[in-house]
C-alpha cells in the first residue's frame, strides 16, 4: 500500500504592497488544499471501521466476550453513525462538489465516479444498520444542520442510482493515491456492480421484482471474477496503519474474545479448513473449543479458542466485499426458490465455497472433501439454508454484513438469545438526534417503529 502524506503549509513571501491582495487571493498550485484522489485516499482508510467492531461481531455470534461480557448482551443503548458523516462521507462529497478537480491525477470522470461509489458503499452500510438516516439534505454543513431522514426504500433507489451513473462515468485512465485499487478503474467497475448485486439481494423479500432486475443488470455488466478483484483493506505492520484487533489484542494484552460455540459446532464436526486460521487451539486442552455467546460464569481464557494469529496479525487484512459473496448471491439467485438467473445453483455454491477457503487459507487444499460432507454437500430441498449458513462461516469478522443476511434470511438459525434478549434487528439511533434534529429524528422514528427507537424493531426490507 502506498503511504498517502498530505501536506499542508503557509508561507510569507516578501511582495510588493500593490501585488499583495492579487497574489493572496490566487493560488493556481492551490498548496494549502487536499486534492480530489487525496481526498478519496483519506476516506478509504476508513473502510476498515465498517468492519472492525466488537458490536458487529456479536451481532453475528462470532465472537464470546471473556471479560466484559454485559457488552455482548444487547443491552438498548444508543449509536452514533455521526462519525461517518463528518468522516469519509465528508470527504467524498467534497471530491464530488469541488470544481477544482485535477486532471493530473487521472480523468477527472473517473475520480467522480471511484468517491460516487464509496459514498454508495459508506451508505448502504449506514442504512442497513440504522434503517431511514439523512441522505438528500445531508453533508451540507452549516447550510443544514437538521436534515430530513429519508427513508430506505428511498436510500435504495438512489444509491442504485448512483452506482449506475458512477459506472457510466467510468472512461480510459487510472487514478492517482488509489489506496484499494491502485488506480484500476475496471476493478472499480466491477465493485460498483457487485454493491449493486449484494444491495439488490437484500431486497429479496420486500421487493423481489426490483431485486432481480437489479440483480440481473448489475451481473450483465460484470461483477467480481476472482479474489484479486476483492474490496480488501491491507493494513501494513507499523503503528500508524495497523489491524484493528492488533492493537486490542497484542497492544492492550486483552484475551477478551473467543470463538462462540455456535461457530466452533458448525466448523469442527465437518472438518472445515478455515477453522484453524479462524481461531486457535486451547491452551489446556489442544482442541478447538468454543465458549457461548453470552455466557457470563467461570470464563477461563485458557480453556476456549481465542481468536486465531493470523487475523489480528498487525498487517492482517480486511476483507471488505469479496468473490466468494457474488458466487454465493448467484447461488441463490439461481435457487428453485428465486429462479432468478440461468445457471446450476449447486455449481455456483460449490465455487463459493472452494474461494472461501482459497481467501482465508491461502489454498483449496481440503475444499473437495469438505464440499462432501454430510450437510455440507448441496442439496436442493435446503438450498438458501445451505447457502446462507455457508456464506455466514465465510463473513467472519464482517459481522455486520453477516448480521444484515441472517436478519434477511434467518439463517443460520442457530443464534442464541443471552439471558432471553433476542438477537437485534437494527442499530438505535445517536442519543443527541432527539435534541439536534429533534422533528426529523421524531418523524423517522414514528415513521417506522410507531415512535419507539428500538434495537429490536425490524427495517423496511427485514419486515
Amino acid at each position: 500500500m502506498k503511504k498517502i502524506y498530505i501536506i499542508i503549509f503557509s508561507a510569507f513571501l516578501a511582495i510588493g504592497c500593490s501585488d499583495f491582495d492579487e497574489d493572496i487571493n490566487q493560488n493556481p498550485n492551490l498548496p494549502n488544499q487536499a486534492s480530489g484522489t487525496q481526498l478519496i485516499a483519506q476516506a478509504q482508510l476508513s473502510l476498515p471501521g465498517l468492519s472492525s467492531s466488537p458490536q458487529g461481531e456479536f451481532m453475528a455470534q462470532y465472537l464470546a466476550e471473556t471479560q466484559y461480557v454485559g457488552a455482548s448482551l444487547y443491552p438498548e443503548q444508543s449509536t452514533s453513525f455521526y462519525g461517518w458523516y463528518y468522516g469519509p462521507l465528508a470527504d467524498l462529497e467534497a471530491v464530488l462538489n469541488s470544481k477544482e478537480l485535477n486532471g493530473n491525477d487521472g480523468p477527472v470522470n473517473n475520480q467522480i465516479a471511484v468517491a460516487k461509489i464509496l459514498k454508495a458503499y459508506y451508505f448502504w452500510n449506514i442504512t442497513d444498520r440504522w434503517g431511514d438516516v439523512p441522505y438528500k439534505e445531508a453533508l451540507q454543513g452549516v447550510d443544514n444542520f437538521t436534515p430530513v431522514y429519508d427513508s430506505q426504500e428511498f436510500i435504495y433507489e438512489y444509491l442504485f442510482a448512483e452506482l449506475k451513473e458512477a459506472v457510466d462515468l467510468i472512461e480510459s485512465g487510472s487514478i492517482a493515491n488509489d489506496i484499494i485499487y491502485n488506480g484500476d478503474m475496471g476493478k472499480w467497475r466491477k465493485l460498483a456492480n457487485s454493491i449493486r448485486m449484494l444491495m439488490a439481494l437484500r431486497l429479496s423479500e420486500v421487493a423481489p421484482a426490483v431485486a432481480e432486475a437489479e440483480f440481473n443488470d448489475a451481473m450483465e455488466d460484470g461483477v467480481l471474477e476472482s479474489n484479486d478483484d476483492n474490496l480488501v483493506f491491507q493494513h501494513l505492520a507499523e503503528a500508524n496503519n495497523q489491524n484493528y484487533w492488533y492493537g486490542q489484542i497484542v497492544n492492550q494484552n486483552r484475551e477478551w474474545w473467543a470463538l462462540t460455540e455456535n461457530l466452533v459446532a458448525e466448523m469442527q464436526p465437518v472438518d472445515d479448513p478455515r477453522l484453524p486460521v479462524y481461531g486457535n487451539l486451547t491452551r489446556n486442552s489442544g482442541e478447538y473449543i468454543g465458549l457461548l455467546f453470552g455466557e457470563e460464569e467461570n470464563i477461563g481464557t485458557e480453556e476456549y479458542s481465542l481468536l486465531g494469529d493470523a487475523i489480528y496479525a498487525q498487517d492482517a487484512p480486511v476483507q471488505l466485499l469479496t468473490y466468494a459473496q457474488i458466487l454465493f448471491a448467484m447461488a441463490e439467485a439461481a435457487t428453485p426458490e428465486r429462479s432468478w438467473i440461468a445457471g446450476d445453483a449447486a455449481s455456483y455454491y460449490e465455487m463459493a465455497v472452494e474461494q472461501s477457503i482459497l481467501q482465508w487459507t491461502g489454498s483449496t487444499d481440503g475444499a473437495a472433501e469438505f464440499l462432501a460432507q454430510p450437510g455440507v454437500t448441496y442439496d436442493d430441498s435446503i438450498a438458501i439454508e445451505q447457502i446462507a449458513t455457508q456464506r455466514w462461516v465465510h463473513l467472519f469478522m464482517f459481522g455486520y454484513e453477516a448480521w444484515a443476511e441472517w436478519r434477511r434470511t434467518g439463517y443460520p438459525d442457530i443464534m442464541v438469545s443471552p439471558n432471553g434478549v433476542e438477537v437485534p434487528l437494527r442499530l438505535s439511533y445517536p442519543d443527541n438526534e432527539a435534541f439536534n434534529n429533534e422533528t426529523n429524528y421524531n418523524d423517522a422514528v414514528q415513521r417506522q417503529f410507531g415512535g419507539d427507537d428500538s434495537i429490536h424493531k425490524p427495517l423496511w426490507w427485514d419486515e
